[in-house]
């Protein structure tokens, strides 16, 4: 009697638990792993452009579908890496890529964060020194 309601209360708590996976990408495996390997790094590199915070690998937007499917077809017909990067970056542009490539036109892209860095560093100093100076005519008066 005990161990029928303890298995019928397990039961009941594992139903209660269990959740449904869904699955983002349906379509079926590459019999070669490091095919698989292959695409789930590419896929994790492209970014949805519909989402644009989220990669093509996690998201569930027909765009992110439409884009899996067309680096699977690019991989089966024996593109490389590049080759798919610069299919993608031709046909949807630098913001394609998560990481796009050094160009006059991704220059202030790759250099912004140095600069702000040494602004901010600039303003820092700056605002430092005129406190100092300010301490100095303080306590010198």
């Amino acid at each position: 009697m005990i161990s029928a309601l303890l298995r019928t209360g397990l039961v009941a708590l594992c139903v209660l638990l269990s959740t449904s996976a869904v699955a983002i990408d349906t379509a079926r495996a590459f019999e070669d792993d490091a095919m698989q390997a292959r695409y789930q790094r590419l896929i994790a590199e492209v970014r949805c452009l519909t989402c644009q915070n989220q990669s093509i690998k996690d998201s569930n937007a027909p765009l992110a579908r439409d884009l899996r499917a067309v680096v699977r077809e690019q991989m089966e017909a024996g593109a490389t890496d590049a080759e798919i990067y610069a299919f993608l970056q031709a046909r949807y542009g630098d913001f394609a890529l998560y990481k796009p490539p050094f160009s006059a036109r991704t220059a202030l892209l790759w250099l912004s964060p140095v600069v702000l860095l040494a602004l901010g560093g600039f303003a820092i100093v700056r605002v430092v020194r005129r406190r100092a100076s300010m301490d100095i005519g303080v306590d010198g008066a």
